[in-house]
């Protein structure tokens, strides 16, 4: 298979156009400061069959950095969850103890919805 038809995250797999390519993603190479991330924390079931999660949303920055952020989230709160999309999810609805915790480490513009 040549380079440019090469799986991609968005689902595609293959084209027949031969001057197709995949779009490239923007890949935050430096993480935003602590003290400068818009953190919104806001509880979710959709999706979920009823099963309440809070999601911390807008990171921006480096992946390794969002996985290191959600483990010490999850760690903190003492329940599961995952970080991908540049969204953390952890299980339950921990909403207070997430946002008291980013507070006291410096994500000085975290705010509830």
């Amino acid at each position: 298979m040549s380079k440019k038809n090469k799986p991609d995250t968005k689902g595609f797999v293959y084209s027949t156009d031969p001057h197709f390519k995949f779009e490239e993603e923007d890949h935050n190479d430096y993480t935003v400061p602590p003290d400068r991330q818009k953190l919104k924390i806001r509880l979710d079931s959709k999706h979920r069959a009823g099963k309440a999660v809070t999601l911390v949303e807008g990171f921006v920055g480096k992946a390794e950095d969002l996985g290191e952020l959600g483990k010490k989230l999850k760690t903190f709160c003492g329940t599961g969850g995952s970080a991908k999309d540049r969204e953390i999810i952890v299980q339950g609805d921990q909403r207070e103890k997430v946002f008291q915790w980013l507070l006291k480490n410096g994500y000085k513009q975290a705010k509830r919805i």
